[in-house]
Order: structure tokens, then sequence, then C-alpha cells
């Protein structure tokens, strides 16, 4: 089983990502992403959005089991993150989140 905080704190780390609901619903949208990882408590509206758009272009969703706060924390950043865009997993194994909840 993959550790979840150590493989995002990881991924934040070594490759390429962006933060926030704007840039994963754009990024879900034109399948720019490989995974997009959400806040528990991301807003509805944006959760709804980003994924409707993530289906339509095949990108992967993980819904991260704490809040913004807690996934800001484990991004080592010093600010809430509802959504996190993983473009390039780096050194990290984070794309496997997915691949075990199928």
């Amino acid at each position: 089983m993959v550790d979840v905080n150590k493989q995002i704190r990881r991924a934040v780390k070594s490759g390429k990502v962006g933060f926030g609901s704007k840039d994963a619903l754009s990024s879900a949208a034109s399948a720019r992403a490989k995974l997009i990882i959400l806040a528990k408590n991301c807003r509805e509206s944006d959760r709804e959005d980003i994924l409707h758009n993530a289906e339509q272009s095949e990108v992967p969703v993980y819904i991260f089991p704490g809040s913004s706060l807690d996934l800001g924390a484990v991004c080592e950043k010093p600010f809430p993150v509802s959504a996190l865009v993983v473009r390039e997993a780096g050194d990290s194994e984070v794309l496997k989140l997915v691949a075990e909840k199928k």
C-alpha cells in the first residue's frame, strides 16, 4: 500500500504540480494532468465541475481524505490546498493511488 502523504509530498518536491481549483479545472478540461487530487472539503461546485471535466478527458481523480488545510500541510505549503494537479509524478509513486482504488 502506498503512503499517501509521503507520495504527495514527494510529487510536490520532485515532480511538476499545480495548485488550486482553477488550475485543476483547466487541466482536467485539457487533459494536461496525469492525476488530480481534491481535498475532502473542496467546494461542491468546483468538485462537480472538476470531476465532470476529468471524466470527459479521462484524467483520474483521487479524493484526499483530509481537509484543504491538511493537504496544504502535506504539500508543505503555508496555505490551504483544495486541489492539486500532478502533471509529472517525479520520483513519487503518487499515480499508484488511483491504481489501488480500482
